[in-house]
């Protein structure tokens, strides 16, 4: 028995041997852990669940779809909205997990058992010449069993009266901490509405690139049918015909790189939409240029907004006020700590000796006790915990200085940056004006032979570039508008009136309260 004993423990040693994971045996080439083949085969068996990008998004393959469509689109499609929301929920139920400290703690149990058992009895012989009990000796022995049932139930109950404060500093932490996450949550709807703007307007503009170079197409080969006609009537050279037929591939191929990015710009929008790729989706064009008027507020202004309502600085703010709470949590630790413990039980316990009849009874047992704890020494743990307390709490402060800062330049660039593309618009309406009439002048002054090849071509250049810097600078103008409202904390900004989200429904901004 002893020997089938040993070597079954040794086969389970071998084996756990054998199914430890190993690291690569060399660094010089990659390696195939044991287990990876069980990994692979589990990603190839799962499927996308209704959650996973974007699939529980009904896309209208007629549709249109609009900035705000889009956006709207994000928020219940994008993954990082269910994360924060889910962040979100696990800090409201760290909030009542601590407030659960303020009530009694209740515990029942029962047991039943039996136990046999043996008592040891000696034989004693006395010396009959002194006897006394140093004269005793033991001359052989034998034992009792005894045999018990026990059954017994029992109601516990644990109650902290008095703490001088460590629950409410607790408590008050983890609402700073929900406080936190929801805003994290608030930023995270921000970031999305942001990146999905400004990829937006990036694939409107490589749309607008693609219309450019067509155009640009155009105007090269009325260029090159210009030439052709001067040449058949002996008035232009071959080698004219050549640069022109040059500027025609040129421009062919400046179509073909623009299509290129605007796919790529299309794969970026859909990614910060969370939808798959290959999911058909029409986006509309670029809207309206921008007015002067539609911003309103000096920077001032809009500075004191974003110190009031960046969701970053919320948070940041928050995270120095849980500082706060940690410290009057471990000054709490210097008081002592009054309980109430009580217990009520319900024994029965029958017991044989020697094969007799059982014999015993059932009673019941209570008490109740009033503790209080006080720390006297603990080795200068709770000092060395306070120092750190008030160090955290003086970094959190210095960390919510230097993001005000940041907010501030954050908003003048911004501020700066939209106020420049604005006063660009019209500069570029302008130019493109300008380019397009030297263009059409300088072709039909080519046409009558009064100005050069070089001439048009050079024409023919500005009037691309002119409009490639006036669809640039739209979509600059859109792009700082985006930025300040974000830089500002108006961008998706919540309604004042929170609400607790409905279950499984991230999609809006809705902070969690309790």
């Amino acid at each position: 028995m002893a020997v089938r004993l040993l070597s079954l423990q040794l086969f389970l040693a071998i084996a756990v041997a054998s199914a430890r994971n190993d690291p690569p045996p060399s660094p010089d080439r990659p390696w195939a852990p044991p287990s990876l083949p069980k990994y692979e085969d589990e990603l190839a068996g799962q499927r996308f669940r209704p959650s996973e990008a974007g699939a529980n998004i009904s896309i209208n393959p007629r549709k249109i779809y609009g900035l705000a469509d889009l956006i709207d689109i994000a928020e219940r499609a994008n993954p990082e909205t269910r994360v924060a929301w889910e962040r979100a929920r696990a800090a409201a139920a760290a909030v009542g997990l601590s407030e659960s400290t303020y009530y009694p703690f209740l515990i029942g149990s029962a047991v039943a058992g039996y136990d046999r058992a043996f008592i040891p009895f000696p034989t004693l012989a006395v010396n009959p010449k002194h006897p006394s009990i140093n004269n005793v000796t033991i001359t052989g022995g034998g034992t009792l069993v005894t045999e018990s049932k026990l059954y017994r139930a029992e109601l516990s109950a644990k109650w902290l009266l008095l703490d001088f404060g460590e629950r409410g500093a607790t408590v008050a932490g983890a609402k700073e901490r929900l406080m936190m996450a929801n805003v994290g949550f608030n930023a995270t709807h921000q970031k999305i509405v942001f990146e999905v703007t400004d990829r937006f307007y990036q694939f409107g503009t490589a749309r607008q690139k693609v219309v450019v170079g067509q155009s640009a197409l155009e105007a090269a080969r009325t260029v090159e049918q210009a030439v052709q006609a001067r040449v058949d009537n002996g008035l232009a050279t071959k080698p004219e015909l050549l640069q022109a037929q040059q500027q025609t591939a040129q421009a062919e191929f400046d179509v073909e790189a623009a299509i290129g990015l605007e796919s790529d710009a299309r794969v970026s929008l859909v990614e910060s939409i969370g939808i798959l790729p290959t999911v058909p989706l029409k986006v509309a064009d670029l809207g309206q240029p921008y007015s002067l008027g539609e911003i309103s507020g000096s920077v001032d202004e809009l500075i004191s907004k974003a110190l009031s309502e960046r969701p970053d600085l919320v948070a940041k703010l928050a995270n120095v006020r849980a500082k706060e709470d940690e410290i009057r949590k471990v000054r709490s630790e210097y008081f002592p700590k009054v309980t109430l413990d009580g217990h009520v039980t319900d024994n029965r316990l029958d017991v044989s000796i020697a094969d007799s009849p059982f014999f015993g009874g059932t009673h019941s047992t209570y008490g109740v006790f009033l503790t209080a704890e006080v720390p006297i020494f603990d080795g200068f743990a709770r000092q060395h915990k306070m120092e750190a307390a008030e160090a955290e709490l003086r970094g959190a402060e210095s960390e919510l200085a230097g993001a005000r800062d940041g907010a501030v330049r954050e908003v003048w660039k911004a501020y700066t940056d939209f106020k420049t593309a604005l006063r660009k618009q019209d500069s570029a309406a302008k130019l493109l004006t300008a380019s397009q009439n030297a263009f059409d002048s300088v072709l039909e002054s080519y046409k009558n032979g009064l100005s050069t090849y070089v001439e048009v071509v050079t024409a023919e250049r500005n009037l691309t570039s002119a409009r490639s810097v006036n669809h640039d600078t739209q979509s600059a103008i859109f792009t700082a508008a985006a930025a300040l409202a974000l830089s500002t904390g108006e961008l998706a900004r919540p309604s004042l009136r929170a609400v607790r989200p409905l279950q499984n429904s991230p999609q809006a901004v809705r902070p969690l309260q309790r």
